[in-house]
This record gives C-alpha cells, sequence and structure tokens, in this order.
C-alpha cells in the first residue's frame, strides 16, 4: 500500500499563491507517477497535473501557465505551486498515486480562493 499525506490548502484571494506539498510513503516504487486532482462542490474530480519519476508532466488546459508541478524523489514528495489563483480554482486538491500498481488517494486539502 502507498500512504499519502497532503498539506498547504487554505484561503487565498484572487491573484494570491498557494503551495500543495503530498509526501508519500510505503510500498514506494523508485519509478512512479504522482499527480494532483481536484473536485469542486457539484462537480467530478479532475486532473490537474501529473507528473513522472522521469520529469514528464501534463496540465490541464485550465491551470496551464499558472501552475507548476514538481518532485523531490528523493524524499517522496510531489508539489504544486499555484499562482494566479482565480476562484474557479477552489476545491477540494487531492494527491494520487497513479503507477505503477494499484491507485491511491490522498484525504486532499481544501483550496479556496475569494474574489
Amino acid at each position: 500500500q502507498v500512504q499519502l499525506v497532503e498539506s498547504g490548502g487554505g484561503l487565498v484571494q484572487a491573484g494570491g499563491s498557494l503551495r500543495l506539498s503530498c509526501v508519500a510513503s510505503g510500498n514506494i516504487f523508485s519509478i512512479n507517477t504522482m499527480g494532483w486532482y481536484r473536485q469542486a462542490p457539484g462537480k467530478e474530480r479532475e486532473l490537474v497535473a501529473r507528473m513522472s519519476t522521469s520529469g514528464a508532466s501534463k496540465y490541464a488546459d485550465s491551470v496551464k501557465g499558472r501552475f507548476t508541478i514538481s518532485r523531490d524523489n528523493r524524499n517522496n514528495t510531489v508539489y504544486l505551486q499555484m499562482n494566479s489563483l482565480k476562484p474557479e480554482d477552489t476545491g477540494r486538491y487531492y494527491c494520487k498515486w497513479e503507477w505503477p500498481g494499484t491507485p491511491y488517494w490522498g484525504q486532499g486539502t481544501q483550496v479556496t480562493v475569494s474574489s
């Protein structure tokens, strides 16, 4: 199993920044892909960004140019730097262990952007 613990959420005004962190522990493979997803009230959970240990990344169109995903592979940590935040970025942000093996989710961290 893989355990994921997110941190860094909070309340911020539009235009502000937040940095989310996710630490993975447990049965960690040295080569893997982790990602960030978010879910707004009444909406489905959606991909925000993902990154492999090799550095290959993918972003949702809505966050390109504003959010940056990065990793510290030695410490099994993935980050999400969120700049120029908008009210529509509000939601619960979840870290996901995507590959290899069974996908795992963290408990999530709330991000609220006020206008």
